[in-house]
């Protein structure tokens, strides 16, 4: 294949010299020039009939896409109140360009075979029109000017978030480093606790105020659980670069910042389970794992482990290119139901930030007295470095 490109290249550079070379001839004033390298009437005649070749090529071509891949399969399976919003914003925007693609490109493709040169046929020219410039001008400025306030009203509606949604919603902060997501939940007082990168240390990785009151029941989660029809808001944090947290499903997307806090809300609709169920995902899940069956009797027969099944999840990607595993950095979400979500919360809120760091610091202390360790070994009766790791 890179030796195809090679020579595919090569080849457009000797036409494009060649090309040159026949330019360089003919600008040269007052010198003999080949009348073979100049267009008569019947090279503009051939000309005009190619540029319309290359027009049904364009509309054929676009046919094609359209049918084989115009199902857009993220546009009609958001998972937020406010995605079939965007879905519709994008739909207009789509349908707007492919109108004007489709009248310019024929207006341009006929003015090039109608205007054609011909011997001893000379251009219409004019200084200006003062009525082509207007209607020119004023059509696309419209048509913006009404795209830009949809928009804006748009992203108004969805990043407004007034007292009393904000009073009932449920606060998660999203903490992103090279190259891992992590959630923190507020716990029993629905507050989060203060945090900055200076407390950063040991299992204590998200730099959380380990004095501040609204801290102690703060959790960690490697996996982010959120409950269907329930407002969330994100506070996002960055530890090291520039990232972005990506939830395509959910037609949300905000900039981590280091050294800043953003935010992001939405409300899920869909919960993990019944976009599973849904017919296009059913379809989607059985026509990926029909091409992995197919890898994985390549790999099976060169003695290597075959690929696990799809399973369809949400993801939380980022969406800036952050380092060299930026493709790997994601985390997996799970939309629950209300009660698959409190049940979660109560399986997980005793898993605190707080209790990870005094076992911590009790292995470390025990570590140091081998002897008193072993002494207290009989009274323990869960196993503290597993907590820890859980709470991480």
């Amino acid at each position: 294949m890179t030796t195809l490109l090679v020579l595919i290249v090569v080849v457009l550079l000797a036409v494009a010299v060649w090309q040159l070379t026949k330019i360089f001839d003919l600008t040269q004033v007052g010198v003999q020039v080949n009348s073979a390298q100049v267009a008569n009437d019947n090279d503009n005649k051939v000309n005009g009939y190619l540029m319309f070749g290359f027009l049904v090529f364009i509309y054929l071509t676009t046919i094609f896409c359209l049918v084989n891949y115009g199902h857009f399969p993220l546009i009609g399976d958001s998972a937020s109140e406010h995605g079939p919003e965007v879905d519709n914003l994008m739909m207009i925007s789509m349908v707007l360009i492919l109108a004007v693609q489709t009248i310019t490109q024929a207006l341009l493709h006929y003015f090039a075979f109608k205007y054609r040169g011909k011997q001893g046929q000379k251009a219409l020219y004019f200084a200006d029109s003062n009525k082509l410039e207007f209607i020119w001008s004023i059509i696309p400025a419209i048509v913006l000017a009404v795209l830009i306030l949809y928009g804006l009203y748009a992203w108004t509606n969805i990043m407004f978030v007034d007292e009393k949604d904000e009073k009932d919603a449920i606060v998660i902060e999203l903490y992103a480093q090279q190259f891992k997501w992590e959630a923190r939940y507020s716990g029993a007082d629905h507050v989060l606790g203060k945090a900055n990168v200076r407390y950063i240390e040991g299992v204590n990785n998200l730099g959380v105020d380990l004095s501040d009151p609204n801290a102690q029941d703060d959790f960690n989660s490697a996996e982010l659980h959120i409950p269907k029809g329930k407002r969330i808001i994100f506070k996002m944090r960055s530890q090291d670069v520039l990232h972005s947290a990506y939830m395509p499903h959910f037609r949300a997307q905000m900039n981590c910042v280091p050294g800043m806090v953003t935010q992001f809300s939405f409300i899920p609709s869909v919960t993990t389970a019944e976009m599973r169920d849904k017919p296009a995902m059913v379809e989607k899940v059985a026509n990926i794992n029909n091409i992995r069956a197919k890898k994985s009797a390549a790999l099976v027969a060169k003695g290597e482990a075959a690929l696990d099944p799809y399973t369809f999840d949400f993801l939380l990607l980022c969406n800036k290119i952050c380092g060299s595993s930026h493709y790997n950095m994601q985390m997996k979400i799970v939309v629950d139901t209300p009660e698959e979500y409190q049940a979660w919360l109560k399986e997980n809120s005793a898993k605190t930030i707080v209790q990870a760091v005094k076992n911590a610091a009790a292995e470390a202390k025990a570590s140091e007295n081998p002897s008193q360790a072993k002494d207290s070994s009989s009274i323990k009766s869960k196993d503290t470095t597993v907590v820890a790791q859980a709470g991480m």
